[in-house]
């Protein structure tokens, strides 16, 4: 299978049931900082002039849409990016306590100065509160409102309020369109993007869920100077993924800008942001319902979910597991003598410098047990059969595959929780 559109190449092992993918830029110039005019259209949308950065995620359908990335944003022009992508006259924006006393107010003037009705609802935040239960009250505020199948949901907030609102979106009356408006690292740069969408399970993280896409992404970078420190490099674990995967000298891009991004710097941000979406785009737009290839955007995840789940969520952020679990794919992968112990380094000194943890505190309640009951519970899981992702080869490529040495898995676990305390913690 060749998607020759792509801007990395790859290739299906059948024979392995691996998925190898991987990219390396022809030209390092290609990865500066730049700021182009732009203009973002589509046929079920009206044309939107931008000075900021514009990414498209191509669908076809009439289901594609632009991703609106920038800083400075004045209201009027936001306003008028996101009304567009309104097609009726209402719509229900959605947030939760901590982002709706910073951001709420301005998002509806914003939008109610081009002429449509806003209603609001703000939820309980934290990935504690990603629930049917609190998903419910979006459904429930929408058939109060009687809003029809006109409306327009809006999600303002990070991954937690994406996925959810994304979610009622697309049952509330067999499906309305909704809005993108991420405003954490995570959010901007992964979840906003893509149409997946859910809220967790006792059992499982994101078990719940559909595929179904927003009608746009508008990320105004500015936000993130509301992030706490711990929010913010949370996010940037997902940043790192990216180079890890599909791209080496995005990677050294990043191991030479890392200070730019802890310390907000706009034009960092905005070029890692915008180079991270083009990654993640290109990949939806061959494998939306991820099938292969979007299951690579998934390093570090199965360990990381597990880690979230059995420390109970809200315990970790979303990004910290993820870190813990890309280190985790990393060691397996030197185990299996995939990767060199260089390349493994060059992870661990990434990962500390944004200031993101990559082991187990003593205190974790994690096993080899609790790992393996709740990886077996992985969406990634086949025909009974756990498939990871791994590192393979030089920096940038890795797969998607069920054949791997499960001792080496396990052996990895080991090493992780061996001073941990576990169930009895």
């Amino acid at each position: 299978m060749k998607y020759s559109h792509l801007i990395f190449s790859c290739l299906l092992m059948s024979s392995s049931n691996a998925f190898i993918t991987g990219r390396k830029s022809n030209n390092a110039a290609s990865l500066m900082p730049r700021s182009n005019s732009n203009t973002a259209s589509s046929s079920m949308m009206q044309s939107v002039v931008t000075n900021h950065e514009v990414v498209k995620v191509e669908l076809g359908d009439d289901r594609s849409y632009p991703i609106y990335i920038g800083g400075k944003f004045e209201p009027s022009e936001g306003g008028a990016m996101l009304a567009s992508h309104v097609h009726g006259n209402r719509c229900l924006i959605v947030t939760n306590d901590r982002v709706a006393p910073i951001l709420l107010d301005k998002y509806v003037e914003m939008i109610e100065s081009n002429g449509k009705q806003v209603d609001t609802l703000v939820l309980p935040d934290g990935e504690e509160n990603k629930s049917i239960d609190v998903m419910t009250m979006v459904l429930d505020k929408a058939m109060e409102l009687g809003l029809d199948r006109k409306v327009t949901f809006v999600a303002l907030g990070g991954g937690v309020i994406g996925d959810m609102v994304g979610f009622s979106a697309a049952i509330y009356q067999r499906g309305v369109n909704f809005i993108q408006v991420p405003t954490t690292v995570m959010s901007m740069v992964d979840s906003s993007v893509g149409g997946k969408t859910g809220v967790n399970h006792p059992l499982g993280k994101n078990m719940v869920g559909a595929f179904y896409q927003p009608q746009c992404v508008y990320i105004d970078i500015d936000t993130l100077n509301t992030l706490p420190d711990r929010e913010l490099q949370s996010g940037i674990s997902e940043i790192i993924k990216y180079g890890l995967i599909q791209d080496a000298d995005f990677f050294i891009w990043l191991e030479k800008n890392m200070d730019g991004l802890l310390n907000r710097d706009l034009e960092v941000f905005t070029y890692a942001i915008k180079r991270s979406c083009e990654i993640k785009a290109a990949v939806v737009e061959a494998d939306e319902k991820e099938a292969g290839l979007r299951a690579t955007l998934n390093l570090g995840h199965t360990f990381g979910h597990a880690i979230e789940s059995g420390s109970g969520y809200g315990h970790w952020l979303h990004g910290e597991a993820v870190a813990i679990g890309t280190a985790m794919a990393a060691q397996m992968s030197a185990k299996m003598g995939w990767i060199e112990d260089s390349l493994v380094e060059r992870i661990y000194k990434i990962l500390l410098a944004a200031k993101l943890p990559v082991e187990l505190p003593v205190d974790s309640p994690m096993d080899q047990e609790t790992f393996l009951k709740l990886m077996s519970k992985d969406k990634k899981v086949a025909n009974g059969q756990l498939r990871l992702i791994l590192l393979k080869g030089d920096l940038g490529n890795c797969v998607f595959t069920a054949d791997f040495d499960e001792q080496a898995m396990i052996d990895t676990i080991d090493t992780f929780v061996a001073e941990c305390k576990g169930k009895s913690a």
